[in-house]
């Protein structure tokens, strides 16, 4: 039994790379074997050419706030001692978006374009979540 109180997300056959990579501390990301473009969230069939066909990829990890939020109602118990928390849409060089969080940045400093990279958070022993940090690059 764990002692994380936030929500897990389901690993499933769908997912498993992405977590695995995350472990690893790589992001990885479907791509679609016809067409390249990206996906996330992870689906089976491609958004622009709904092929199938899908491959693993690692992608950079770094991009820009594309838009943000500060909660302050903690949903589930495990955020209560942290709120309040900042919620981030980072949108990658290779242009997916993907929610998450932004650590050891003060709110007041959070702005609309600030560059960031992903970082890696292993919150249990199956599970690492991606959340991004400043990129100072």
């Amino acid at each position: 039994m764990s002692d994380y109180l936030k929500p897990l997300p389901k690993i499933d056959e769908l997912n498993q790379a992405h977590w695995r990579g995350a472990q690893q501390g790589r992001l990885m990301v479907q791509q679609c074997i016809q067409c390249n473009s990206y996906r996330y969230p992870f689906k089976k069939m491609c958004t622009d050419c709904h092929s199938t066909e899908v491959d693993w990829k690692q992608v950079s990890g770094k991009g820009s706030i594309w838009s943000w939020c500060v909660f302050h109602r903690p949903y589930f118990k495990g955020f209560e001692a942290e709120r309040p928390y900042n919620v981030v849409l980072v949108e990658l060089d290779e242009g997916i978006r993907i929610y998450s969080n932004l650590v050891g940045v003060k709110k007041s400093e959070i702005h609309i374009g600030m560059r960031v990279k992903a970082c890696f958070d292993a919150v249990t022993s199956a599970v690492t979540l991606v959340k991004f940090e400043k990129d100072s690059t």
